[in-house]
């Protein structure tokens, strides 16, 4: 009697809290979106961005990313918590496929940020060489403001 109510009670309180960890990825997912379309709309505004940056929109795949991944994360523990209480065949098979592809999206993003670093530094690097060679004047237009 005391273990079925105890097992009820698990069950009760791993079922709200894979709701609240599926909630939170819905969420970050709408954050994630917003919060990249508000930097694709200011680097529309900026004119001189694209001729700096031979890849302006980069940015907005590598900002979009790390909110899903992080999205992927809420996911895979939202399927640990449900395997845990009920281990059927279907749970952890979703749990593989969840891990699976969060792994992937993980690597290969940072793959990309690394080389997005690597050529804003570079292009850092390129404009503070030119700017030093016009003597002090920067080598691109600023933007109106």
């Amino acid at each position: 009697m005391e273990q079925a109510l105890l097992e009820s009670a698990l069950e009760g309180l791993s079922g709200g809290l894979r709701l609240l960890l599926e909630g939170l990825s819905v969420v970050t997912v709408g954050l994630g979106l917003a919060l990249t379309l508000g930097q694709a709309l200011r680097l529309r505004r900026r004119g001189g961005y694209r001729r700096r940056h031979p890849r302006p929109f980069n940015s907005l795949r590598l900002t979009f990313g790390s909110w899903l991944s992080l999205a992927l994360e809420f996911q895979l523990a939202a399927d640990i918590v449900a395997t845990t209480t009920a281990p059927s065949n279907e749970n952890l098979i979703q749990l593989a496929v969840v891990a699976v592809i969060r792994t992937f999206l993980n690597v290969f993003l940072a793959r990309e940020v690394e080389a997005e670093q690597k050529l804003e530094d570079a292009l850092s690097s390129q404009d503070a060489a030119s700017a030093k060679a016009l003597g002090g004047i920067p080598s691109t237009p600023s933007s109106p403001g």
